[in-house]
C-alpha cells in the first residue's frame, strides 16, 4: 500500500503513537490485566504506533496500570532493531503523541537502551485542539473514539 501511494516502502518520517484501554474480563489472568483509573475498570492497554497512512507500525499490549510513557518505551525497545537498521543520513522519524506523554522522560529512557537512537527518532507533542467558546474565549475540545 505504501508503494501504491508513492511512498517509500519501509522508512516513514512520521509515526503517531497512542494507547487504548480495553476492558478485558473473561480472557485475561491476574498477571495480564490491571486497573485503568481513567475508565475505572479492569483492562489491558494496547499501545499503537501508526504511520501517516494509518497502517500499524508497532503494537504492544500491557497491563492497564502501566503509564503511557512506560508502554511507549517498552514498545520502542521491543522494535529497536527497526531504528538501528535505519541510516543516519535519512530524516529523523518524528513520533507524534498527545500530551499524556513526556518527551524528556522518553528520550532519557531510550538513550539507555541505545545511545544513538536520538539521531534517528524525535518526539513531538501534538497541539491540543481548541475552539472558540462564548465571549470569544478559547476552550479546550477533546475528541473521544469509542
Amino acid at each position: 500500500m505504501r508503494a501504491k501511494e508513492g511512498r517509500k516502502p519501509v522508512w516513514t518520517t512520521l509515526i503517531m503513537s497512542y494507547f487504548q484501554a480495553v476492558k478485558n474480563t473473561c480472557n485475561a489472568s491476574i498477571e495480564t490485566k490491571g486497573f485503568c483509573f481513567y475508565k475505572s475498570t479492569n483492562a489491558i492497554k494496547r499501545h499503537l504506533a501508526v504511520d501517516i497512512l494509518g497502517f500499524p507500525f508497532f503494537i504492544h499490549c500491557t497491563q492497564a496500570n502501566i503509564s503511557d510513557d512506560q508502554g511507549l518505551i517498552e514498545m520502542l525497545t521491543i522494535y529497536i532493531d527497526f531504528f538501528k537498521s535505519k541510516s543516519v543520513e535519512l530524516l529523523k522519524t518524528t513520533t507524534l503523541s498527545d500530551n499524556g506523554y513526556h518527551p524528556d522522560k522518553l528520550e532519557a529512557e531510550l538513550v539507555l537502551v541505545d545511545p544513538e537512537i536520538m539521531s534517528k527518532i524525535q518526539f513531538q507533542l501534538s497541539p491540543k485542539p481548541f475552539q472558540e467558546g462564548r465571549k470569544g474565549q478559547a476552550r479546550e475540545v477533546w475528541f473521544c473514539a469509542s
